[in-house]
């Protein structure tokens, strides 16, 4: 039986330098959420922690700006 390693996912934050994260941006915030419009762990988007959080309010802000849904169907 061979063990498989698992590759440490990439912050795209960190690699592209981006320090902000706009909440206007809903193309790309969507690249963060669920199909039933949850958000996404750091764990399987790959950020760090830092930049995990700075997604999270942005996600937020968005949602109650509604630019982006609560729930989807």
């Amino acid at each position: 039986m061979a063990i498989q390693q698992q590759t440490k996912k990439i912050c795209l934050f960190c690699s592209e330098k981006i320090s902000y994260v706009d909440y206007k941006d809903t193309q790309f915030l969507r690249r963060f959420m669920s199909p039933h419009a949850k958000i996404l762990s750091a764990k399987k988007t790959g950020n760090c922690g830092k930049h995990q959080r700075m997604v999270t309010r942005a996600l937020k802000h968005g949602r109650h700006m509604a630019l982006l849904p609560f729930t989807s169907t």
